[in-house]
């Protein structure tokens, strides 16, 4: 592409005077990718229920991490394919990585409704949901990127930016104008010019296939990490938003229809990677920003009597207290003048806006279904209050989850320093 040729020979231009700031404080940053593609296939899941049977496969799976740091802090991003990952198993990554702060190692998921399941729920005839032997393997595989990703750290810069993602991309399938069109990115750029990895953080749930094609794929999020690679992004990662309330990818056609084809998937991951693109191009370098990093448990109430049920007996070892709460974690990040907290959940779309409209950064990020994922989030106003929102309130936690939810970000985001752009 003309326009990504005449930025890298700018870039190179520039980069001789830039490589001289790259001194003690410079952002250093490692990221490295796993296929965690089963062989031979698994059955994939789309939510709660037994796991439907796959024949074919589209595209990869993969785990994806990057670490960032400088002489002072370090914190590691990770997401992995597949439709949520619980605190449980993220306790045991966290646990062998060398060289992280375990409480700065942040694992989300892409949501996509194509691949197997982790949760590893009880059903009603005792059955468990998931391959143990393959959770295992994605444990291991988890573990191992974001050891790579650590060991191996180069001098970057960051750019950071926030815009509109244009093009027909992402809907909200209950009511379709009520989503969240902005995606922010993070790029890492070497002194050369050259990209070490995109990160984009954007609410849309990857189902275009959905769970019931008997296909096993990442959806969109396989076309996205190709596109960014082929046009001199780097290594893509897709951390999901407040993706709630069906916020979900636009494959209609012009009578509506929804079309679900991986054509679709590429059509619509190398739009969003395009914009991503786009987006962080805009952006000036800063080279030596400033990182904070904290974290703290957060207790939720177990209200809905179908999950006390469905993680009682999973193999996995997930624990309620005597009063049914569920401990979980919540981060905030500071990086430049980014600021990134984290959400154990699919929150819906105005808790999405009202929480980023509240936090401190200029750029301002939700990592939804970030360090664990344990259903809907949604308002205790619109819990239960109408026909549509029946499956949300179903598969939440129950009717506090967003208060607790908005109450512990702000008390983190009012303790933090305010996040700002390095010189």
């Amino acid at each position: 592409m003309r326009i990504l040729l005449t930025l890298t020979l700018t870039l190179c231009a520039a980069f001789p005077a830039m490589a001289q700031a790259f001194e003690p404080g410079t952002l250093r940053a490692g990221v490295a990718v796993r296929d965690i593609t089963p062989d031979p296939l698994l059955p994939v899941t789309g939510g709660i229920g037994i796991p439907n049977p796959t024949t074919e496969q589209k595209g990869d799976l993969t785990v994806r991490a990057i670490v960032i740091g400088n002489d002072e802090t370090i914190v590691a991003f990770a997401s992995v394919d597949v439709i949520g990952f619980p605190r449980v198993l993220g306790d045991r990554v966290r646990a062998r990585v060398e060289g992280i702060p375990s409480d700065a190692i942040l694992i989300g998921c892409t949501h996509t409704h194509s691949a197997p399941d982790v949760y590893s729920f009880v059903m009603p005839d005792g059955t468990q949901t998931a391959d143990l032997d393959w959770v295992d393997f994605v444990v291991d595989e988890l573990t191992a990127a974001l050891q790579e990703a650590r060991d191996s750290m180069e001098p970057v810069g960051i750019r950071i930016n926030t815009d509109e993602l244009r093009g027909q991309i992402a809907y909200n399938y209950y009511a379709p104008q009520l989503y969240d069109p902005r995606g922010s990115v993070l790029q890492f750029v070497r002194p050369d010019g050259t990209n070490l990895a995109t990160l984009l953080n954007y609410a849309s749930h990857p189902e275009v296939l959905g769970s019931n094609q008997g296909i096993l794929s990442p959806d969109f999020c396989g076309p996205f990490y190709d596109r960014i690679e082929a046009e001199g992004g780097g290594i893509g990662i897709y951390m999901n938003g407040a993706n709630g309330g069906m916020i979900t990818a636009d494959n209609r056609d012009e009578d509506g229809r929804s079309q679900r084809t991986w054509e679709e998937c590429i059509r619509i991951g190398e739009l969003m990677a395009d914009e991503s693109l786009r987006i962080a191009a805009a952006a000036p370098i800063q080279v030596s920003p400033a990182i904070y990093s904290t974290e703290v448990e957060m207790l939720i109430p177990c209200d809905n009597e179908n999950f006390r049920f469905l993680i009682g007996g999973s193999p996995l070892g997930y624990e309620l207290d005597e009063d049914f709460n569920a401990a979980t974690l919540l981060n905030l990040v500071n990086i430049g003048n980014a600021q990134i907290v984290t959400i154990p959940g699919e929150a819906m779309p105005n808790i999405g806006y009202y929480l980023k409209r509240n936090m401190a950064g200029e750029h301002n990020l939700l990592f939804g279904l970030t360090q664990d994922a344990f259903g809907y989030i949604i308002t205790k106003e619109d819990f239960g209050s109408f026909r549509r929102y029946e499956y949300i309130t179903r598969t939440s936690m129950g009717e506090g989850t967003a208060d607790i939810l908005m109450e512990t970000v702000f008390a983190l985001v009012e303790a933090a320093p305010a996040p700002k752009a390095s010189e």
